[in-house]
């Protein structure tokens, strides 16, 4: 009988593990990959993720090269969130400004509101929505 009781205990302990693994997977654990060495010019504005799973909440990124945003492991900023395509948005510095593209994504990208449809210089304080993720421009 205890025998019985210890191998319902196993299967339990061992159900709970594998839920834990599930559930740490689909609350959108996030990677950033590293956009190289920055230089003094490029890395005048960060992209700031205010709204997101908390793995990636408060994180500051510097722009100094080309970031592209998706689910996709290849993006240098991968967030597993159902609203974000694998290849969603790309950030690009053009000289002091950056520059936001929507990648063809199923549920576009907002900034400040609207929905974009062609590139966007982006300024401090500019909000960009992709799904439930909010990223904000600072200087």
């Amino acid at each position: 009988m205890v025998d019985m009781i210890l191998l319902a205990g196993k299967a339990l302990l061992l159900a709970l593990i594998y839920l834990f693994l599930f559930a740490a997977v689909r609350s959108g654990l996030g990677i950033i990959r590293s956009a190289g060495p920055a230089t003094a010019n490029a890395a005048t504005h960060q992209i700031r993720v205010d709204r997101g799973p908390r793995e990636l909440k408060g994180l500051r990124l510097p722009v100094a090269g080309p970031v592209t945003i998706g689910r996709s492991p290849g993006s240098d900023i991968v967030i597993a969130d159902d609203y974000i395509s694998s290849a969603h948005a790309r950030i690009v510095p053009s000289g002091e400004r950056i520059v936001l593209e929507d990648l063809g994504s199923t549920n576009g990208t907002v900034v400040n509101g609207r929905r974009i449809t062609t590139p966007v210089t982006l300024a401090p304080g500019d909000e960009i929505d992709l799904g439930t993720v909010r990223l904000k421009v600072d200087r």
